[in-house]
């Protein structure tokens, strides 16, 4: 069973009919990301609606906007409050201005992450990989593929009793 199937099965949230090919490379190209060939299927079986689930066909585009920057800007917020630093950025600069400004310069050459649900994330055009919850630099492993995530977040089934490593850069090693 699709994940896609597997939460329409379960009644617990609506279901709309799924994105077409149009709408998913539309929004590829406003929001200058490639869905994960997993997470492009999920959305084109059906689109999930109601809390906490992206509404990819909203007209209020400031709010996916910054569903999408949410990973990025609570790492900047961790550099500047929480004095966060990470080791493959170099030397720490004493002026928290100015660690955020390298952290920043990073944080763009970072994979992007893609809002599944919620604070839970895929990384763009990456297949089959794992879904992470990123709440600032608290990232943690919460399911395998988009499945197993559905199986473990909302009883959807069995989980997985493998876990899938994390492959992407940056990200993973926030785990």
């Amino acid at each position: 069973m699709t994940a896609a199937e597997l939460l329409a099965a379960s009644g617990r949230f609506p279901i709309a009919a799924g994105l077409s090919e149009s709408e998913l490379s539309a929004i590829e190209h406003e929001f200058g990301f490639t869905f994960a060939p997993d997470h492009r299927e999920f959305l084109a079986a059906g689109l999930p609606a109601g809390r906490g689930w992206p509404d990819w066909r909203s007209p209020d585009r400031a709010a996916l906007r910054e569903r999408l920057a949410w990973p990025v800007e609570g790492v900047i917020f961790d550099v500047a409050e929480n004095k966060f630093w990470y080791e493959g950025w170099g030397p720490q600069p004493d002026n928290p201005v100015a660690a955020m400004e390298v952290a920043k310069r990073y944080l763009v050459t970072a994979p992007r992450m893609i809002s599944v649900h919620s604070h839970c994330y895929l990384p763009a055009a990456i297949a089959g990989h794992p879904v992470l919850s990123v709440y600032q630099t608290d990232v943690a492993h919460y399911g395998n593929d988009l499945s197993d995530w559905l199986s473990r977040e909302f009883a959807l089934g069995a989980p997985a009793e493998q876990r899938v490593r994390a492959t992407v850069p940056f990200w993973r090693d926030l785990l």
